[in-house]
């Protein structure tokens, strides 16, 4: 998500009134009802962390530990216990 310019999109007016609230501040301004994206829909990061998931998974029913999987991935075991119990079902 990048930043835009109030003054370069805002007419002055309108820019007038949210100084009046937040003069100088950032301000995040949500998406309109019905019109959120799901998370990850932007990039593959979603992909990819079900491809590490699914690999992990497959490591584990391999036979390697839980806390070698946690030191191999860079997670907690408790993470890696919930996506264990995530593909088990």
């Amino acid at each position: 998500m990048g930043y835009a310019s109030a003054e370069d999109i805002l007419p002055k007016e309108v820019l007038a009134l949210v100084q009046q609230y937040v003069d100088g501040q950032l301000l995040y301004i949500p998406r309109k009802e019905g019109y959120h994206r799901a998370w990850g829909s932007m990039t593959d990061t979603k992909k990819v962390l079900v491809c590490r998931n699914e690999q992990i998974y497959h490591d584990y029913q391999s036979g390697i530990t839980v806390s070698e999987l946690a030191k191999n991935y860079c997670l907690t075991e408790k993470s890696i216990q919930r996506i264990i119990r995530t593909y088990k079902k």
